[in-house]
């Protein structure tokens, strides 16, 4: 019998597959801090808005000059919006109606001048389930009269007082004729 059959074989040291662990894991809950605070920084940038005359434009000249005074858009678009951490009563820019597939589509505008994109199967009257029947976007670009949404999926909604292009995130392309409200 040798020496080495009485001993326990050896054991690999730990301490450095741990730090690398620690490290590792640290770097990761920093990234989804980082993550988590810019995202809510945004939602408090959002509630800080400019003050709003009865008028609908914002003292400081921002951009809602083509928001209807007093219009406001859908209860149900408002609950939304709340719901997604915006404030601000939410004011009618372009309300349309597409025949073809019974759909309203609302762009409305913030007091700080934000946009956003609401459509509902059948119109304001008609059953409101998000992410069913209704579809509220907040990636809203305006060039002159037209507006164009983008779904997180990249499916984009392009909608002007006389069509409602959409592009599917497949690349489908439909093309609707619209009518104003």
């Amino acid at each position: 019998m040798s020496l080495s059959d009485d001993l326990s074989p050896p054991r690999r040291p730990l301490f450095f597959p741990v730090v690398i662990a620690t490290v590792f894991l640290a770097i990761i809950g920093i990234s989804a801090g980082f993550a988590l605070g810019t995202e809510h920084s945004r939602y408090d940038r959002a509630a800080q808005q400019s003050p709003v005359d009865p008028g609908g434009v914002p003292e400081d000249g921002g951009p809602t000059e083509n928001a209807p005074a007093g219009v406001e858009c859908p209860p149900e678009m408002q609950a939304t919006a709340r719901r997604l951490g915006f404030t601000g009563t939410l004011t009618q820019v372009l309300r349309v109606r597409a025949e073809a597939t019974g759909t309203s589509v609302w762009i409305c505008q913030d007091p700080a001048g934000s946009l956003y994109y609401q459509a509902n199967k059948g119109g304001q009257d008609a059953k409101w389930i998000e992410g069913e029947t209704a579809l509220f976007l907040s990636d809203v670009s305006q060039d002159g009269d037209t507006y164009t949404a983008t779904a997180k999926d990249g499916a984009t909604f392009v909608v002007n007082d006389e069509e409602l292009r959409v592009r599917t995130k497949t690349g489908q392309k439909y093309e609707y004729a619209v009518h104003p409200e």
